[in-house]
């Protein structure tokens, strides 16, 4: 990797790194002249698309993202549709794929099925008679449903080079503990409603005598597994969640539950350490398994299998799903064409066979090439903050400079495909298809417990439209489908480029040393390679964002967390922060073009708002708020900007404009 004192960079030898502007990238027709971008450069930027968008019906939320993650779909669907409707050689990927997405379209046999394809797990659940064979169960249905305690498999925080098997609180219907504890929330009082209708339908459905007293007896178990988990704010602390111990003293821990005969089950029975994410939730929940009747486990289990396998169930299991996970939790009102449906299933089932036909057809090495020096470009911008900070001694300075030095990164695809040859998949069993590919993924998962890391592995799918940082392997990923307008546009000017993607592969880097990130060295190992008096400096400007966030109130009596936020928060700042340093250094001293009205400058914070343009539902928002540790996009919009001295610089601002904020009181990190 490229030292910052290396001036062969292009930039420094003064080329930027998408050469002559050919055009702005602004969306004119979808700014708003009448808002001041001094007041709010969200709808300033995006007000007019805001006023006339319309949400789509089947849709919880409509944006930058959704509308580029539509176009990775409607590309996916020519590419499924022609394989579906020819023959291919047995096992091939063209066949895989053709076939699993058939048997998924193909309702009219779903319907006229009935229950027989979920019987046998149905049977199964039945047939169990003792604690010991309900617990080597649930173990089998890892990756297919979410029991009490889940599990996964990932570096270990210490032995970064090592897979670990590791446990999860989860379990609940409804999206967060939130939602059955907080009783004086109405919007989380009609959430419960719709469950309980759900589990009711469900029950109805699957032929239980008593649908209602069964769905009191459900409820009655989730709610005391809600009980116990954590705050989500919590769980985004790795020296909280990692907690290694051997399944023996998992055992001693966590009494009341056969933990052998589940390890077994989940093919994790050879397993000698393993990480317990939340041990109290663990402990609480293994006491509920000894404590509670057997029938009413079987029950829950019952019910929690028909929501998971719903889409693949007769028409009124369907209609009841949406009409709960669909209306009542994120308020579409629509259902999503079934195509959309089974393309989502599909990238859960085989998303790097699909992967392989989507950048064969959609991504070129140009594209890959042109990011890849823009990432070099923030790495050096970084390396030369770091050291411009006031905060930071030079010996933590250092620490950071190796880290940042540190660095690998993946753009567009994997290298290598994953090979998903034995995975079996027929045409007409829909059902069978979905719980094979669970089966199929889970196993794959489990096989690498207590073995080496590929540090090749790849985190998400070439058609997903995100981009992620890893703290273990130190990497930061960008997928082939988020290298698109208006994050990444080939015919744009620097300024838009700079301030889209180039402020996410920013915010990408800066997750490395947000304020848990910064908890990892640059090997990936969990250890504290700060001062004391530099942790207390960088918390302190961490405590003033989160006081900054939590004035904000995305919907009537709901105040962004915090907390739960503040590793995006920093990385949205300190990434628009490196990307526009970047940006003026690929100037080279030269004044930028005004083009549509603009400066150079000012195309660039447009660049950055117009990436979070979005319109979301109410119940979506809410359950966003429980949730998601990302803010609402316009508050990361505006709140990144206003403590950006560019952005002041940029468009003038004053005291009694609505974004200004006096320069001494502006959060600057990195």
């Amino acid at each position: 990797m490229t030292d910052s004192r290396d001036f062969s960079h292009p930039a420094r030898m003064g080329c930027a790194c998408f050469g002559p502007a050919r055009g702005s990238g602004l969306d004119l027709p979808g700014m708003d002249p009448s808002v001041r971008f001094q007041d709010d450069l969200f709808r300033a930027t995006n007000g007019r698309w805001l006023a006339s968008a319309e949400i789509p019906p089947d849709k919880a939320r409509y944006g930058a993202f959704t509308q580029l993650g539509d176009l990775s779909d409607e590309r996916l669907y020519a590419i499924v549709q022609a394989l579906a409707s020819r023959s291919h050689t047995p096992g091939s990927l063209e066949q895989r794929v053709g076939a699993f997405y058939a048997a998924y379209m193909n309702t009219d046999a779903i319907d006229a099925a009935g229950l027989a394809p979920i019987g046998p797990l149905l049977a199964e659940i039945d047939a169990i008679a003792t604690p010991r064979e309900l617990a080597r169960w649930q173990g089998r249905m890892q990756g297919y449903i979410d029991t009490p305690v889940s599990w996964w498999v990932a570096p270990d925080f210490v032995e970064p080079g090592i897979e670990r098997a590791l446990t999860w609180q989860g379990g609940l219907g409804l999206p967060d503990r939130d939602y059955f504890l907080k009783h004086s929330d109405t919007r989380m009082a009609q959430a419960r409603a719709a469950y309980a209708t759900y589990l009711t339908s469900l029950a109805a459905l699957a032929g239980e005598p008593d649908p209602a007293q069964a769905t009191l007896r459900v409820l009655a178990i989730e709610h005391r597994i809600a009980e116990c988990h954590w705050d989500k704010a919590d769980t985004r602390d790795p020296q909280k969640i990692y907690n290694p111990m051997t399944p023996e003293a998992l055992a001693q821990m966590a009494p009341g539950f056969d933990w052998q005969a589940f390890l077994e089950g989940a093919r994790l029975g050879e397993v000698d350490r393993l990480s317990v994410s939340q041990p109290s939730t663990v402990t609480v929940i293994a006491s509920l398994f000894a404590r509670m009747p057997l029938a009413d486990w079987k029950l829950y289990f019952r019910l929690h299998v028909l929501d998971a396998s719903a889409a693949t169930l007769p028409k009124p299991f369907r209609e009841a799903r949406f009409a709960f996970r669909g209306t009542a939790l994120t308020g579409a009102t629509e259902e999503p064409a079934r195509w959309r449906d089974a393309l989502a299933s599909l990238n859960r089932a085989l998303g790097e066979d699909l992967g392989q036909l989507y950048v064969a057809r959609h991504f070129t090495p140009e594209h890959k090439a042109r990011v890849l020096a823009l990432v070099e470009e923030l790495l050096a911008t970084y390396r030369e903050s770091i050291d411009a900070l006031d905060w930071m001694t030079p010996a933590t300075k250092l620490q950071a400079q190796i880290k940042l030095s540190k660095y690998t990164t993946k753009i567009g695809c994997p290298q290598t495909w994953r090979d998903y040859s034995s995975l079996v998949v027929h045409e007409g069993d829909a059902h069978g298809n979905a719980l094979r590919s669970a089966r199929f993924e889970w196993e794959r998962l489990a096989a690498k417990a207590g073995h080496s890391v590929d540090r090749h592995e790849w985190p998400m799918t070439p058609q997903t439209v995100n981009a992620c940082y890893d703290p273990s392997r130190n990497e930061i990923v960008f997928p082939a489908a988020i290298l698109q307008p208006p994050f990444f546009d080939m015919a744009a000017d620097d300024a838009m480029n700079y301030g889209a993607i180039g402020a996410v592969i920013g915010h990408e880097i800066s997750h490395g040393f947000d304020d848990q990130g910064s908890k990892f060295d640059g090997d990936g190992v969990l250890r504290n390679w700060w001062s004391e008096a530099d942790r207390r400096a960088f918390d302190a400007i961490g405590n003033q964002l989160v006081a900054q966030y939590e004035a904000y109130q995305p919907l009537p009596g709901q105040c962004l967390n915090g907390r739960l936020t503040l590793g995006e928060n920093i990385a949205d700042l300190a990434g628009l922060q490196i990307a526009y340093k970047a940006y003026r250094h690929s100037l080279r001293a030269q004044p930028a073009p005004v083009i549509d009205g603009h400066d150079g400058a000012q195309r660039f914070f447009l660049g950055w708002a117009r990436t979070w343009r979005e319109k979301v539902r109410e119940a979506r928002a809410l359950q966003l708020l429980s949730t998601d540790p990302h803010s609402p996009a316009e508050f990361r919009a505006n709140g990144a900007a206003l403590n950006h001295d560019g952005f002041h610089l940029a468009f003038g601002t004053q005291a009694g404009d609505r974004m200004f904020k006096p320069a001494q009181r502006r959060i600057r990190i990195w």
